[in-house]
């Protein structure tokens, strides 16, 4: 009987962390050859870092929350602002696990439309549990945004853009969120050759080791 209670208690963690939307074991591996298009994403950085950092993410995951509050301040401070990476952020809502994760990647492109992207994407990811229908416009609202804001996010005009991430995403092998793609951006700027695949809200270290791994291979 205590065989079948341990292996029952195995299969119930095995799972847990199979669930969309929960990160699989923290881990840095190299992705089959994998192009990645950046062409009308947002983007932190230099046009011309020599890496550039891609994230696949959904704003209701608590482990991208936690990503962008601890992690990536510290990436942006030694790589993103002195020009070493770019970053770019791609969505990937799992909207089974998350229904309210996909309005909120198009409220981030709308309050794109008025400079305030990035903006929007820290408020979404700073409050979660107000992601609705009936709070995005009190994000809009904060911001300072005007009327086109409600406007664009009736009219749906950015849903294409986030399935097509989405898509693009899956094709990559992308199961879970986060999901990170580092590698050299092409000559025509607009793709990236990904040579790094790191799955998970991992620390700060793992991206280190990645990037500076890449950064002294000169590739």
């Amino acid at each position: 009987m205590k065989a079948v209670a341990v292996l029952a208690a195995l299969t119930a963690q095995i799972l847990f962390f199979a669930q969309p939307g929960f990160p699989q074991a923290p881990q840095a591996v190299s992705p089959r050859e994998l192009v990645l298009s950046i062409d009308g994403r947002p983007v932190k950085g230099e046009k011309n870092a020599k890496l550039t950092l891609i994230e696949f993410a959904d704003y209701q995951c608590p482990f991208c929350a936690h990503h962008a509050r601890e992690t990536l301040p510290q990436i942006e401070a030694e790589y993103i602002k002195t020009g070493k990476v770019k970053y770019v952020f791609r969505d990937f809502p799992i909207e089974s696990a998350h229904p309210q994760a996909f309005k909120a990647a198009e409220a981030a492109h709308c309050a794109g439309e008025q400079g305030k992207y990035w903006e929007m994407h820290g408020r979404l990811f700073a409050h979660q549990r107000q992601l609705g229908l009936n709070d995005l416009p009190q994000h809009a609202q904060a911001l300072a945004l005007d009327a086109n804001f409600q406007q664009c996010l009736d009219s749906g005009k950015y849903a294409v853009k986030v399935r097509r991430d989405w898509a693009d995403a899956r094709k990559a092998g992308v199961a879970g969120t986060p999901t990170f793609f580092l590698g050299p951006t092409k000559r025509n700027g607009s793709q990236v050759r990904a040579l790094r695949k790191l799955v998970g809200a991992q620390p700060y270290a793992a991206f280190k080791e990645a990037i500076d791994s890449l950064l002294s291979t000169g590739k």
